[in-house]
């Protein structure tokens, strides 16, 4: 004869018991362990996504920074700074560079003022050399910390974080 709990049933399409099951005494039913391999399969690919992600997926592409822009990996000759597209810069940079190669009109009452370039992040030139222009930001009251910097030569400098950091624009 069959002990405590080795009857059972079907009913439903499971299996259950039909006598001696005590659910106090004999605990919850237990079930079979998942696959210990698929988790482990899990944990690793989950793993290297992140760090796929993390160093900017496939090292030969452009990535976007935490500086606002798509680095192509470049640096420009004159300062040592990173060179960006301007196609990889937000859609109101571009704007921005359109209005200062048309000569304005300007929507800001401080854009084409001198940059004086206090932080020397741009290369070294005579005082006068750099205007500055607002990159509008969405969501933002006010002018915001996104600006594009004309040099004298039309040369354009890309920040996004109000002059703290610079990258070499590539139209």
């Amino acid at each position: 004869m069959a002990g405590r709990g080795e009857r059972e049933g079907r009913r439903r399409g499971r299996r259950t018991p039909l006598v001696g099951r005590h659910p106090i005494l004999d605990g919850p039913p237990t079930r079979k362990p998942r696959s210990a391999g698929l988790l482990a399969l899990v944990a690793v690919l989950a793993v290297v996504f992140l760090v796929w992600g993390i160093s900017g997926g496939d090292p030969g592409t452009a990535t976007r920074s935490d500086t606002g822009y798509v680095d192509t990996g470049r640096t420009d000759g004159a300062g040592g700074l990173p060179v960006v597209a301007l196609s990889g810069l937000p859609v109101e940079a571009a704007r921005t560079a359109a209005l200062i190669d048309a000569g304005g009109p300007f929507p800001g009452e401080r854009d084409g003022v001198v940059f004086s370039n206090f932080e020397g992040l741009l290369p070294d030139a005579d005082s006068g050399y750099y205007r500055e222009y607002t990159v509008t930001t969405p969501g933002v009251d006010g002018r915001g910390a996104r600006r594009l910097v004309e040099g004298g030569d039309g040369e354009l400098f890309w920040t996004s974080d109000h002059y703290a950091s610079f990258a070499a624009v590539a139209r």
